[in-house]
């Protein structure tokens, strides 16, 4: 019997592997479609589209809905550079990734702020690219073991205290890189080495401390944890700890705060009923501690919270960790 894939399942494959070797296995044409997506948005031709009704009609509404918006400065690796404050304790290097780079700019900007505060020279490594986890998950290995070789190359400087990711998905694969190529005799023992320099940026400032207490801020937030971050590479005290160095910040606990948001890397794309039913279970849960602040640590969740957040015309922030603590730091002067 002569197996049959649908057009749709051939549609999707087709355009995971144009994403995955086309955009995403290059920084300069992932920027490229980055600054036409911005055009978009921000010269008015994103209201018509979406007046029109021809996303409806495409079946790309939702899809289009989840567009964060882009920054207006791109962080570009190799470009910026940030110099330790007080008594400096090291390098680290930032992963600038894909999405974060162009989408979330300004959290970038403010991780290394706060790393610089904190005693830390960061910097943003040349030649660094997309970190290969969305291709991991759409099981296309090879794209993602090319990237992963590319990362490797870049940050492999013994200047590096630690590689640094505020993208909990990110994170994740780059942490199994020794996995992903443990049968590549060139890279196998460099991706090891690798490992043990990588590292969530809020794991590395709760291990290192804080050199400088953060400034009050009067807010009340409540923190969905990241299933990258939580469950794949067992990080949950430290955000919290970090949360709690903020003085006047009230921190309410909502229910099931582990429970996946439904975003799950491309699985909002590719499962749309079931990721929506994750998300109303995920802001029912936040609604109930009345916070008007969700705090999380990977892009993937603030993109799936602000759509949810939007839809549902609530004034409520979804926010990055690191933004909350750049704004503590700006208010201590």
């Amino acid at each position: 019997q002569i197996l049959k894939i649908d057009p749709p399942a051939r549609t999707t494959r087709f355009a995971q592997k144009a994403a995955f070797d086309g955009l995403f296995a290059s920084p300069g044409r992932f920027r490229a479609a980055s600054s036409a997506l911005r055009l978009y948005q921000r010269s008015g031709a994103q209201s018509v589209v979406r007046r029109s009704g021809v996303l409806g009609k495409l079946g790309l509404d939702v899809q289009e809905a989840m567009l964060p918006e882009l920054s207006k400065n791109f962080l570009i690796p190799g470009k910026e550079r940030w110099t330790a404050q007080g008594e400096r304790r090291g390098t680290v290097a930032l992963l600038s990734g894909c999405i974060m780079s162009t989408a979330y700019a300004d959290i970038h900007r403010a991780t290394a702020r706060v790393l610089a505060r904190n005693g830390w020279d960061v910097v943003v490594a040349p030649e660094q690219g997309c970190c290969g986890a969305l291709a991991i998950h759409a099981g296309d290995f090879d794209a993602g073991r090319k990237m992963a070789r590319r990362n490797i190359d870049a940050f492999e400087n013994p200047e590096y205290v630690a590689v640094l990711s505020n993208s909990a998905g990110c994170g994740a694969s780059m942490k199994e890189y020794d996995h992903l190529l443990r049968d590549d005799p060139a890279y196998a023992e460099r991706a090891r080495l690798f490992v043990t320099k990588m590292m969530d940026v809020t794991e590395f400032l709760a291990n290192e401390g804080l050199q400088v207490q953060p400034g009050a801020l009067d807010v009340t937030v409540t923190y969905q944890e990241p299933c990258h971050l939580v469950h794949a590479q067992r990080i949950s005290k430290q955000p919290r700890d970090l949360l709690l160095s903020i003085p006047g910040l009230t921190l309410i606990e909502m229910p099931e705060s582990s429970l996946c948001c439904g975003s799950a890397g491309i699985y909002n794309i590719t499962q749309p009923e079931m990721s929506s039913s994750l998300l109303d279970r995920k802001l029912g849960n936040a609604a109930t501690t009345g916070a008007p602040v969700i705090v999380s640590a990977n892009p993937g969740c603030m993109l799936q919270l602000q759509a949810g957040v939007r839809q549902r015309g609530w004034n409520v922030e979804v926010v990055h960790i690191m933004t909350l603590l750049d704004r503590a730091y700006g208010h201590a002067g």
